[in-house]
């Protein structure tokens, strides 16, 4: 169970670092993350069962991933619309989109090939086609995060998210960097969607319900536990963070607690992560000794 939720973790690290892309660098939430996550699924799945190649159906899975960020940066770019009502507008029309693609609410891998099936002959021990799945994708997706980021394009990025303003004075198109960088974020998401809708066998419409809570909370936990960190090692600790996430959530489970309300839980251990380092400033504060006079 243990090697099962650290495979799993390291899958939905992947979703963690597609949301760092537009809650971290240009500090806005995008609620498109739960309709690309689903819809990256969905495209894959509904790809392998038509006969495509489980490669080349990830690879479409991104692309509508993409689509959808797409779609969303240009409603708050162009359209002038608050970057949280856009990504909800995108997020319920992927919906329709989903059902469109599936032609059914779920659709079942069973008997089709999967992409953790090029592991098999590696007579590796159970859950660890899994893990070798994931160390592989994380390797690729941080080795591009770290060269895009250190381009003058990447560094225009982090300009925009850093100082707007700043930005746009010397040149920056900040309108063209919000696309991208949602355009590409999403991109990332929906390969979370589609690596774990083929991990789990099965590509379900309502799949991308609360995925943002379990994104960041893998960003959090790692900021939490690392602190002051270089980017890359964010990156590492993003991952970090969501394997300790799915230990978390095995223990509830070991708990004899109901799964029904794993949700619940979720919120409760982001909340717990987000209120950390306030809790560790009032100790600091309550504990510091007072200068002569203080109160």
């Amino acid at each position: 169970m243990i090697v099962s939720a650290i495979g799993q973790g390291m899958l939905w690290a992947i979703l963690g670092l597609g949301i760092f892309m537009t809650y971290r660098i240009l500090n806005f939430p995008d609620m498109t993350t739960e309709g690309s996550f689903p819809l990256g699924g969905a495209v894959c799945v509904t790809a392998i069962t038509n006969g495509i190649h489980p490669i080349i159906a990830t690879l479409l899975g991104v692309l509508a991933g993409m689509s959808a960020g797409l779609i969303t940066g240009l409603l708050f770019t162009k359209g002038k619309i608050p970057v949280i009502l856009a990504g909800i507008l995108v997020m319920s029309g992927l919906n329709s989109v989903i059902l469109f693609v599936m032609q059914t609410p779920n659709l079942s891998l069973l008997n089709k090939p999967k992409i953790q099936d090029f592991f098999l002959q590696l007579n590796l021990p159970n859950y660890y086609d899994i893990i070798f799945l994931g160390v592989i994708f994380l390797a690729i997706i941080i080795s591009l995060l770290l060269f895009f980021f250190n381009t003058n394009l990447g560094q225009a990025y982090i300009a925009t998210g850093d100082n707007e303003h700043m930005a746009r004075s010397i040149g920056i198109k900040t309108d063209s960097m919000k696309i991208l960088g949602l355009t590409l974020s999403n991109g990332v998401i929906a390969l979370s969607g589609a690596l774990i809708a083929q991990n789990d066998g099965y590509a379900d419409v309502n799949k991308g319900t609360g995925v943002i809570v379990i994104g960041l909370a893998s960003i959090i936990i790692g900021e939490v536990l690392f602190g002051e960190l270089t980017f890359a090692e964010r990156l590492v600790a993003i991952v970090v963070g969501s394997i300790i996430y799915q230990l978390l959530i095995l223990l509830v489970i070991k708990l004899g607690f109901d799964t029904t309300y794993l949700k619940v839980f979720s919120a409760v251990i982001l909340a717990v992560c987000l209120m950390i380092p306030q809790l560790k400033k009032a100790l600091n504060l309550h504990f510091l000794p007072q200068k002569e006079g203080e109160k």
